[in-house]
């Protein structure tokens, strides 16, 4: 791709960005990011080189970070063009050291039984270059998990799952399952589909059981409870097996929260009356101790929300008191009305002031886990210059002041390319155009991730070998040559 160095006048930035929003971010704020993100993300180091390295100078180069920058990973060859997929993929070992893998069932096992582990011809490239309307198809979005699982391994990329459990009839739950509800209820439904994507609404259940209690539930469909509790469980445990030992962290749980506050989630109970319908009993607690049980203590089980409040707190909370392994907490943050990124730029007030944004993770940090924070969207306001400026400079102080918040792990931008999101989601989000050519916004994060935040430096050998420095975490590689001019380098990892 052209990595060329765009540039952006300093009256273009005053045209983009009202003066309120430059106030917001003054140089104080930014001094302060600054001071934070080098006691947060940086640590010191001292290490023994060989006798070789004694008095020498020495080349610090960070070859890598443990804070993660993610993307998802969901557009896997289906961009149209075998190029536009080499530039995708790029991405990937180099500006993302992370990827979201989709896992949302009801594509990922269209046909009951038959899980799209492996890639069939409706999957390949060829297939996707050749797809006149790819929105349309029912896995756009969704390739099958075997191939970029062998991609990301092969590059060294850390994988993330996305999601186990979740009660969206709209996006998670397959027809196949909500077929099991018995026929005189199901009739009772609103099963009208959605005339973009097929699929059917959260609230289809309104009709049928907002009236019930959950025993009247539970006698009205016995065989689906137990159904419903099976399936959940199957699906949990096998994709454990193919995968346990491969991924780094999973999304256990999506998007629960809600039905927590509502108090919905009645311990010992074998259905929850979940605002998005029947789910089986308690449904988040069971989800991580099924997950508990099958994936390899390395493995990081996460729970993800969208919910701003402090009931997410609380949450995790009850869930790790009632013995829960939850390792992670996933916070989501998207921008999708392109009005709301203008009126950010306006200097209206928004929840992404700095002092908000460090006040909320302080109230999140109570949890006592780290923070990934696991779906970002920031959309252009408007497909022009302007909105791509907007778009870079919003991305640029939301990512300095997210990584410099103490618990902070990860941030995962969510849609890279400009309309390939899901239907309802901003076109024009991307880091790149749907050509697949960079926007402002990459070379923002680009400069960041792979510039600013990297260590690179020389520094001396003491007489016995030992070096110090400071930077950031991750692993080094430290190179020298020794008296008769031999080159030698080791590794090591600065925690």
């Amino acid at each position: 791709m052209n990595e060329s160095e765009p540039t952006v006048s300093q009256a273009e930035l005053e045209e983009a960005l009202s003066p309120a929003y430059r106030n917001i971010w003054n140089d104080d704020v930014q001094k302060s990011i600054d001071a934070d993100i080098d006691k947060n993300r940086k640590a010191t180091g001292v290490f023994a080189l060989p006798p070789s390295a004694a008095g020498r100078e020495v080349r610090v180069e960070q070859i890598s970070s443990d804070f993660f920058f993610g993307a998802h990973i969901f557009n896997f060859n289906q961009l149209g063009s075998t190029e536009a997929n080499r530039r995708y993929k790029e991405l990937y070992g180099t500006l993302f050291n992370s990827a979201t893998i989709p896992f949302y069932w009801q594509k990922f096992e269209m046909e009951e039984g038959h899980p799209r582990f492996e890639e069939e011809l409706r999957d390949t490239e060829e297939f996707w270059n050749n797809c006149k309307d790819p929105k349309h198809q029912p896995h756009w979005r969704r390739p099958p998990t075997d191939p970029i699982v062998e991609f990301c391994l092969a590059k060294g990329i850390r994988l993330h799952g996305h999601t186990l459990v979740w009660g969206s009839n709209h996006w998670h739950v397959p027809d196949w399952v909500i077929s099991r509800i018995p026929l005189d209820l199901l009739s009772k439904t609103n099963l009208e589909r959605d005339p973009v994507c097929g699929i059917h609404s959260d609230r289809m259940f309104s009709n049928v059981f907002d009236d019930m209690t959950v025993e009247e539930m539970e006698a009205a469909m016995p065989k689906f409870v137990t159904e419903i509790n099976t399936l959940y469980a199957k699906r949990i445990i096998e994709i454990a097996m193919r995968y346990g030992d491969k991924f780094d962290s999973w999304d256990v749980v999506n998007e629960s929260c809600g039905d927590y506050a509502q108090g919905k989630m009645i311990p010992g109970s074998r259905l929850c009356k979940s605002w998005y319908g029947p789910m089986p009993g308690d449904y988040t607690y069971r989800g991580f101790k099924i997950a508990e049980s099958v994936f390899p203590e390395k493995a990081k089980l996460n729970i993800n929300d969208y919910n701003y409040s402090e009931n997410y707190r609380d949450q995790v909370l009850d869930l790790r008191r009632r013995g829960c392994k939850i390792d992670i907490m996933g916070q989501q943050m998207h921008l999708f009305n392109p009005q709301a990124c203008q009126d950010i730029a306006d200097g209206k007030p928004s929840s992404l002031e700095p002092e908000k944004v460090r006040s909320y993770f302080r109230m999140l940090s109570g949890a006592g886990v780290p923070i990934h924070l696991s779906e970002i969207t920031i959309t252009s306001p408007g497909g022009d210059r302007k909105g791509q400026i907007v778009q870079a400079a919003i991305a640029r102080n939301c990512y300095r002041l997210w990584f410099s918040i103490a618990p902070m792990m990860g941030i995962t931008w969510w849609n890279v390319v400009d309309d390939c999101g899901a239907p309802g989601e901003p076109s024009i989000s991307g880091l790149f155009t749907r050509q697949m050519e960079p926007k402002l916004s990459y070379y923002a994060l680009r400069d960041l991730i792979l510039r600013d935040w990297r260590t690179n430096l020389t520094t001396g050998a003491d007489k016995e070998g030992n070096i110090e420095f400071r930077g950031f975490r991750g692993r080094y590689r430290l190179s020298w040559e020794d008296a008769a001019g031999n080159a030698a380098s080791t590794e090591v990892h600065l925690a």
